[in-house]
């Protein structure tokens, strides 16, 4: 059975970690060697101890882990792993095989990098979204906790609230939050910015979505256009420049009056 690896992100800012003792006595129950370099669910708050109570092997040379690994998870792509000074997929063996996020487009050195070492790459974020593949979609997930996170650092950073607030002193107006984009984290973000108690606008290239807008209590901004922007799968087009003439002139028409999200996918 192979050797699975969960190492620790060398992303900045990354608290995320591959796989929890949850998922790794799952693994160790089919048969796996799993083998956890130390410190790499530290910043989830879950310690060594509980990976070891688990059935893995804790690994403090991260090098060696590596060299053990027939299969490595992780969340983000390889990075620079300023613990060895060396870049992950040049650490990766041979025929490994790499299961994360990988956004192959915007990594095209990284992606070169792997096939350079012959590593078989999975990559999370290339998922279908389909019925079959629901179990897989990690996508989702991640952009359901983006848009909810994305909320609250907007609630934070605003210098008001975001209720309708009525006082001794007067009355406090509710934030106007319009939302970019009505896919997955959008969606959450729309759910989350009402419970919050903000006013909620939603702009979408795609009218299908209204009803979802409207179903999570936001109104939709309709922009004008004679295309459709949703091809058969559901998905946005690329918009066109008459469609972006229009949203800019819209934006420019109320960006002072609201607060803007835009949930990363």
């Amino acid at each position: 059975m192979p050797t699975i690896l969960v190492p620790t992100e060398c992303a900045p800012g990354e608290t995320r970690v591959a796989a929890v003792p949850e998922t790794v006595r799952r693994m160790v129950k089919l048969g796996h060697t799993v083998l956890v370099e130390s410190g790499a669910g530290a910043k989830a708050s879950i310690s060594d101890a509980q990976y070891t109570e688990a059935g893995a092997t804790i690994e403090k040379d991260p090098v060696a882990a590596y060299k053990k690994a027939d299969v490595v998870l992780k969340i983000n792509p390889p990075q620079h792993h300023e613990g060895v000074g060396k870049f992950e997929a040049d650490l990766l063996k041979e025929g490994t095989l790499l299961v994360s996020f990988l956004w192959p487009f915007q990594n095209e050195e990284t992606v070169k990098a792997l096939a350079a070492r012959k590593v078989i790459t999975f990559a999370m974020d290339r998922v279908p979204r389909i019925t079959r593949a629901q179990a897989m979609d990690a996508l989702s997930s991640q952009s359901n906790l983006a848009g909810y996170k994305a909320v609250i650092i907007a609630a934070e950073k605003l210098p008001k609230i975001f209720p309708l607030m009525m006082t001794a002193a007067g009355t406090i107006k509710p934030a106007k939050v319009v939302i970019m984009g009505a896919g997955v984290a959008g969606l959450q973000a729309i759910a989350t910015a009402k419970r919050l108690g903000a006013v909620v606008e939603v702009s979408d290239v795609r009218p299908a979505v209204k009803e979802q807008v409207e179903s999570l209590g936001g109104k939709f901004i309709e922009i004008e256009t004679d295309e459709s922007m949703q091809d058969a799968g559901g998905y946005a087009k690329e918009a066109t420049p008459e469609f972006l003439k229009n949203s800019r002139n819209w934006c420019a028409s109320t960006s002072s009056r609201r607060t803007w999200l835009s949930p990363p996918l």
